[in-house]
């Protein structure tokens, strides 16, 4: 039988902070996209463990351009809780985007992800700070018994970490698990484009990180439908692609492109010697043979890739001397006095 809750009674443990409350040691970061029916039961239960851990905490729910009710019950929150931040997007800019605008804002020393769905248990965030405790950098969680359909969302999963594990070297039983524990300066330093939120422990890897996962619960979805499917596994294959990119070649373009232009320019110069030497050698016609218009393609392929190397070394210094963009507009915030 479903629960029946209204929207208020997660405020009775609303409370405001004094002016003079502590910075947070731990900033809880929640993309939120149409669960107006999750929140009050996400918000009672995760304060409920967040208080029981006695560490100064900031909830910051980034509502990622909901079209129910869901920001303006973050907001009625907002303003009974100075703890909770809210940031409110013009428009549905994606998950990765809605994990960004929470990691600008998270002011704790240890930032942690978390589902708006109710199928990640925030009684597990306590073994996460645990773990970040005994030194990890970047904690993932683990479903091992995740409770989702198995032929359209565990088995395109299962395939899609083994890709990710093996490409990227950073060797996850689930990388699309939310459940995450990071220390700050880990996620300050990473800038997040497309759909690179579940990738976020291989691309902190070049910076030597150490990374662990732990095994959390996971639960059916109560309420609302989810917002993945099948579809999302080309999306995968393509970011893993950009993602094994970044860590190999990311500021040294050249080196691939390069060796690109120069393996296919140097078959088609041998290719074109080869055609040069029966021609003068036996008198053998060439005009109308392919291999000469293969030489030809090859060669041009290899100046163009060349080309396209010093073009990437240009941009790659571009980025990095420059102010990045950031890939979301906030329509408003709210923060806890309203």
């Amino acid at each position: 039988m479903t629960e029946t809750v209204t929207t208020h009674e997660p405020y009775a443990r609303a409370v405001q902070e004094p002016d003079d409350a502590p910075v947070p040691h731990l900033s809880v970061v929640v993309p939120v996209y149409n669960e107006e029916e999750s929140i009050p039961h996400l918000y009672r239960r995760l304060t409920v463990e967040l208080e029981n851990l006695g560490l100064p905490y900031e909830i910051i729910a980034v509502d990622d351009g909901s079209r129910d009710r869901s920001f303006d019950l973050l907001r009625d929150l907002a303003q009974r809780d100075r703890r909770l931040r809210v940031v409110r997007f013009r428009r549905n800019f994606g998950q990765t985007a809605a994990f960004s605008a929470g990691f600008d804002r998270a002011r704790g020393d240890v930032v942690v992800t978390i589902d708006a769905d109710l199928q990640n248990d925030p009684a597990d965030i306590a073994a996460l700070l645990a773990k970040i405790e005994e030194g990890y950098d970047v904690v993932s969680g683990w479903r091992e018994r995740r409770r989702d359909p198995f032929l359209n969302r565990r088995l395109p999963s299962m395939i899609a970490n083994r890709l990710i594990s093996w490409a990227t070297g950073v060797h996850l039983h689930d990388y699309g698990c939310s459940l995450k524990a990071y220390r700050r300066d880990v996620v300050r330093s990473i800038r997040l484009y497309g759909e690179l939120h579940r990738f976020i422990p291989a691309i902190a890897s070049w910076q030597g990180v150490s990374v662990t996962e732990l095994p959390v619960r996971h639960v059916p979805r109560r309420f609302g439908k989810s917002k993945y499917g099948i579809n999302r596994t080309l999306r995968v294959l393509l970011d893993l692609v950009t993602v094994r990119f970044l860590l190999s070649y990311g500021t040294r373009p050249m080196q691939i492109f390069g060796l690109l232009g120069i393996l296919a320019g140097g078959a088609g110069l041998a290719i074109g010697a080869y055609l040069t030497w029966i021609k003068l050698a036996y008198g053998t016609a060439i005009a109308d043979r392919p291999l000469l218009l293969l030489a030809v393609l090859l060669i041009v392929l290899g100046v163009q890739f060349i080309s396209l190397g010093l073009i990437g070394e240009l941009v790659v210094r571009t980025y990095y001397e420059t102010q990045a963009k950031p890939i979301y507009v906030v329509r408003e915030e709210v923060n806890g006095d309203g």
